[in-house]
């Protein structure tokens, strides 16, 4: 099937997976190449810095580098479930250059992005990984890392862990919509997506199920706990600065 320019294959998936195309933002956005850019300096402010102090407020954050991991997990988990939408139910993937795509760092979750263009790319492995890890997730993590002083491992971890949970969540609705070609197309590149480099240590990745081998550090915000995937089976007592990588 060919992209259309509404993506309305997605749609039915709503949340994560939904990308729009069309219609204008409600105001001027930045991108995503201007969120990853050093100077990150825009006409738009930081756009980075604004979606972490958002996030860092919403939870009580006690440290920003908490809220850095959550703002970066939930942008993993935007672009893989988009990605893997499109390879599943289309057989290829649109362009997604960070230049092309709009974010509101104010949006709630999940984030919202506008795709400016929709041009077909390839969907096999390379051109997911090209799209995804070397496009958006390597520049977001030099950003974090620089401005946060957060852990690759722990970035890479989350980065699998969104992985995971797309598919997770693209697979149950593939099944019960009878699209087990789409299920198991999505399983396929998922699980040879995990071989990659980047991806390979963060976890064990077993037909859905996932365990990561960092932390979040989600637990330590205000009632916050373990998530299902993480390395820890509770959360850990006394610990300044927790294990992430």
């Amino acid at each position: 099937m060919d992209l259309d320019p509404g993506l309305a294959a997605l749609r039915p998936l709503g949340g994560f997976f939904v990308l729009r195309t069309a219609g204008k933002a409600p105001r001027p956005l930045p991108t995503l190449a201007q969120a990853y850019g050093e100077p990150p300096s825009t006409e738009h402010g930081d756009p980075l810095v604004s979606r972490i102090r958002k996030v860092a407020d919403a939870l009580r954050a006690p440290e920003e580098r908490i809220a850095a991991s959550v703002a970066q997990l939930g942008l993993a988990a935007r672009l893989w479930s988009v990605t893997l939408g499109c390879a599943a139910l289309y057989g290829t993937i649109p362009d997604l250059d960070p230049r092309l795509l709009r974010w509101d760092p104010e949006g709630s979750a999940p984030d919202d992005l506008w795709l400016t263009e929709v041009h077909p790319r390839r969907a096999d492995p390379a051109g997911v990984g090209a799209a995804v890890l070397h496009g958006h997730l390597e520049p977001l993590h030099a950003a974090l890392t620089a401005r946060y002083r957060v852990a690759t491992g722990l970035l890479w971890g989350n980065a699998g862990s969104a992985l995971a949970g797309a598919a997770r969540q693209l697979d149950g609705w593939a099944r019960a919509d009878g699209r087990t070609d789409a299920a198991d197309r999505a399983r396929a590149l998922t699980a040879e997506l995990f071989t990659h480099p980047l991806l390979a240590g963060t976890g064990t990745f077993t037909g859905n199920a996932f365990r990561r081998h960092s932390c979040c550090l989600y637990y330590r915000v205000p009632g916050g706990g373990v998530c299902g995937d993480c390395c820890f089976t509770r959360a850990p007592r006394s610990s300044p600065r927790a294990p992430s990588g």
